[in-house]
């Protein structure tokens, strides 16, 4: 699991509390204390409440009990609960309610295109693109991850994959082609994908020693006939991923094509989970 800092925290943290909460202050609630628990209006798989509840502590609260990542909860059941003076249980309130909400619900939904997949093929694999929120990386992954994905890449400078304009600067796709062993042997601990979505050159590219071919936007017809061609000249080595346009709704389609993984970017589009807040005066 990525390992975000107090750093990184406090950076989020100074976003929405640059000085101090206006709101409170006009209160003048000194020596008040408060409580707020969050819950779940829906049916969710937890992520980041071990951030959540860090955020908690560096406002100076204290954690009462909080459901650890990748946990199952049902509506209306609690995510985490804290107290404090009234004045940093408001700081931390919205902080940790919003993270919750979009973490909760990439998981969520994670987790749910995994159960999908794993119904029709248990070795294929959910594979997410590097389509993250930008300045959130760290958050995104942890949230597939604890939804139980995979990434697809984290970098540039992690993974090879020749997109169509990678290969322009060659004069043909033979001499794009006759490079991939070379790019093979310069990394000879990586492995080389290559995206396409034309049959005949897929074919080619099987042919030549590519290790994953990743189609993009390829038809179901055009996928079963590669997956086809692969397993009739036994090119036992040869991983496919389907990739473009994939998402909760169409997923089982694609896996039922016999591909090693699906890559999707869908799962940082799908919106905020179902929170609630309740916050009581401490006696």
């Amino acid at each position: 699991m990525n390992i975000i800092s107090d750093f990184e925290l406090q950076e989020y943290i100074k976003e929405d509390l640059p000085y101090f909460d206006l709101t409170t202050y006009l209160q003048d609630c000194k020596g008040k204390k408060a409580k707020l628990k969050v819950f779940t209006r829906e049916d969710i798989t937890v992520s980041s409440t071990e951030e959540a509840a860090r955020i908690v502590k560096l406002l100076s609260c204290e954690v009462l009990f909080f459901v650890p990542s990748k946990s199952r909860l049902k509506k209306d059941e609690t995510l985490i609960e804290f107290e404090g003076d009234y004045n940093s249980v408001h700081q931390a309130y919205k902080l940790v309610q919003v993270l919750l909400e979009y973490s909760c619900k990439i998981a969520t939904t994670t987790n749910k295109m995994v159960t999908l997949i794993k119904e029709i093929n248990p070795f294929c694999e959910l594979l997410t693109t590097r389509k993250s929120f930008p300045f959130a990386k760290k958050f995104c992954i942890n949230s597939i991850l604890n939804g139980g994905a995979m990434p697809h890449r984290l970098g540039l400078s992690e993974t090879i994959l020749f997109f169509k304009q990678h290969r322009e600067i060659y004069t043909s796709n033979k001499e794009f082609y006759q490079k991939i062993n070379s790019f093979k042997k310069m990394a000879p601990e990586k492995k080389v994908v290559v995206e396409s979505s034309c049959f005949e050159d897929i074919k080619a590219l099987m042919e030549y020693g590519v290790d994953v071919i990743q189609i993009d936007k390829g038809s179901l017809e055009l996928i079963k006939e590669v997956v086809s061609h692969k397993n009739r000249y036994c090119y036992e080595n040869i991983k496919l991923l389907a990739a473009g346009g994939i998402n909760i709704s169409n997923v089982q389609e694609f896996v039922q094509t016999g591909v090693d993984g699906i890559v999707t970017s869908s799962l940082y589009n799908c919106g905020m989970a179902d929170l609630g807040t309740k916050l009581t005066i401490s006696k």
